[in-house]
């Protein structure tokens, strides 16, 4: 299957045959298939932000109304498309049931400029994929991707400092704290203490090549 590129594939699961569309993949893994959002995804993400398990560490627990998720949350993640292919937001589909388990973005920092060298790495998952390794699945793969195809020479991470599940997310792909710092809310006023973490691409080449030897 071309990666980036409208395709049809046939994967075998399970020991049989099942036919499946995804439109726009950014690339698979051996569980997972991260394709474009699309303007028929409002019912995924108004399901995702609905959990107030999912939302605790993002906002404290409220559940974001589906009219923003249709007024703002999407047209936003669509509207990292039109910049190209390079960076945005995917839905992250597990392979066996064709079933939406939440999303993960590589994209430019807040203060950085769009064609940035040194993302951001983020991923929301519906508690139902929790536990199951689909984060560090779905962002091993983008990290290598990001390195070896996209130009990238740094990714960056951050969560709160209390999201201890997410912080070993990001220790698991290799990367390391940086720093901790509060990000400015919407009204000015400084947030919850949250922990940034980056890999480099040295560093990723080397674990890489560390694995590869054992």
């Amino acid at each position: 299957c071309k990666i980036l590129a409208r395709i049809y594939c046939v994967s075998r699961c399970n020991g049989y045959m099942r036919e499946r569309r995804f439109m726009d993949v950014f690339l698979e893994t051996e569980r997972l298939v991260l394709r474009r959002f699309t303007g028929d995804d409002v019912d995924n993400l108004v399901e995702l932000d609905s959990d107030p398990e999912v939302m605790k560490f993002i906002n404290g627990g409220t559940p974001t109304p589906r009219e923003e998720v249709e007024e703002q949350v999407l047209p936003k993640i669509l509207a990292f498309y039109e910049l190209g292919d390079r960076y945005g937001y995917w839905a992250i589909i597990e392979k066996e049931t064709d079933g939406f388990l939440g999303w993960l973005h590589l994209r430019p920092g807040e203060e950085s400029e769009p064609d940035s060298d040194e993302p951001e790495l983020g991923y929301r998952l519906m508690k139902s994929a929790w536990g199951n390794g689909y984060a560090t699945e779905a962002s091993a793969a983008v990290l290598g991707k990001a390195f070896t195809e996209l130009g990238v020479t740094r990714v960056t991470a951050a969560t709160m400092v209390i999201n201890t599940p997410s912080r070993t997310v990001m220790e698991n792909l290799g990367m390391k704290l940086v720093r901790t710092f509060r990000p400015k809310t919407a009204d000015g006023r400084s947030g919850s203490l949250h922990s940034e973490f980056a890999i480099d691409k040295a560093t990723w080449e080397q674990l890489n090549e560390s694995a590869a030897s054992q």
